[in-house]
């Protein structure tokens, strides 16, 4: 199913985008905090799902807030842009953790009983208020307002005393924007491991303020006792992707991971043909598949009109399947923009042995936002914030 708050595709992405604009300064940092609740107008700008999947870019959307505001005005919302980034960047630098969760997740699954306090929790039927509102509405809607996000993450942490590593599948399960960057260490941040030692503590108080007094939840955790973990690491050197040749003819793999591929892929190699997975092995949810599978014919098409090729469109794929489609085309090179830690990066990197064993090279394109600003994610927001304004003139954003 697609989630009836957002509209897919690119068109509707930008048509967000602009509409958003104007209240990307003050209105923004004024209001960003509450959450006025399903169906209402807020301040926040609601374009994750698109940018999530890159049918709007990080770069278009920052060009256009710059573009009507100054950096100051802006800077708020910028910044909230820019958080995304460093999510990505940081993960980048430290796969291991992607691992850790998937690896804990499962064990928990297997572990914790699908009656009682998890199905309750997941129901809506824990009787907290607000918090079991939260559920319901993620569930329907498959979306929450960040703040939202935050209270919900520490009540089931620190009041309800679930697992971290659930909550943090349970909101992939259901959200249309999920991305395993953003959501993994959100939740890893709520709980003490991102900045060892530091949490958030959802307080009656807080709620009550930033949702109009529409909730004030009562017996809620008092103290938030930050989980602990093994040591994590250092971070590594950001890997440097397989460039194309752009002598070769190419087979264009669009994935979920970015939706937009005409504007990263265009002089970078000839494409031949393409294909557009919606990717249903690689997202977690019906929202979320709905959503992607809503927006890829629309990409289809623009990539069609951009490249003068044959475009398919297909639910799924895998190694074999992409190579009878290169050649299908009479590509010898298998070109993709660059993909994040995540599912679809661990499916590249099953593929491309399979693909070069047939004389086939799989190769990819990262953007130059990303390869900007991901080797920076080395520490903590705030250092990385602290450059922002120089990175964004390099950019190109005065």
């Amino acid at each position: 199913m697609t989630t009836t708050q957002f509209l897919p595709g690119r068109s509707a992405g930008l048509d967000r985008l602009n509409a958003f604009v104007p209240r990307a300064g003050h209105g923004y940092a004024t209001g960003r905090n509450t959450d006025p609740g399903p169906g209402a107008d807020g301040a926040v700008s609601r374009l994750s799902p698109h940018v999530r999947y890159r049918l709007v870019t990080e770069a278009e959307v920052v060009a256009a807030v710059l573009a009507r505001h100054s950096q100051a005005a802006a800077e708020k919302f910028v910044q909230e842009v820019l958080w995304r980034t460093y999510w990505k960047g940081w993960l980048e630098l430290r796969p291991g953790v992607w691992t850790r969760f998937c690896e804990d997740r499962d064990r928990q699954r297997d572990s914790m009983p699908t009656t009682g306090a998890l199905a309750a929790a997941e129901a809506g039927a824990t009787g907290i208020d607000g918090f079991d509102d939260w559920a319901r509405e993620l569930v329907a809607t498959g979306w929450l307002h960040n703040h939202a996000r935050m209270w919900f993450a520490s009540i089931w942490i620190f009041t309800l005393r679930l697992p971290w590593a659930l909550g943090a599948d349970f909101f992939l399960r259901h959200l249309v924007d999920a991305d395993a960057a953003s959501n993994t260490l959100s939740w890893r941040w709520v709980a003490g491991l991102q900045t060892p030692g530091k949490t958030y503590l959802a307080t009656a108080d807080n709620i009550a303020r930033y949702t109009d007094g529409r909730y004030a939840p009562q017996g809620l955790a008092q103290e938030a006792v930050a989980l602990v973990e093994p040591p994590v690491g250092s971070a590594a050197a950001l890997p440097m992707p397989a460039a194309p040749d752009p002598r070769r003819a190419s087979l264009l793999l669009v994935t979920p991971e970015d939706l937009h591929p005409e504007s990263v892929i265009a002089g970078a190699a000839v494409v031949a043909g393409a294909v557009v997975v919606a990717g249903d092995d690689w997202l977690w949810g019906d929202t979320a598949r709905g959503f992607v599978h809503a927006s890829a014919a629309e990409t289809a098409a623009r990539i069609g009109a951009q490249f003068g090729c044959p475009v398919d469109v297909v639910s799924r794929i895998d190694a074999a399947a992409l190579l009878a489609a290169a050649r299908a085309c009479g590509a010898t090179q298998v070109v993709t923009p660059y993909a994040p830690v995540g599912p679809v990066a661990d499916a590249l990197a099953q593929f491309a042995p399979a693909l070069a064993r047939e004389g086939v090279t799989l190769a990819t394109v990262r953007r130059s936002w990303d390869t900007l600003f991901w080797p920076h994610a080395t520490k903590g927001f705030f250092p990385f914030r602290e450059r922002i304004p120089a990175l964004l003139r390099t950019a190109g954003f005065a």
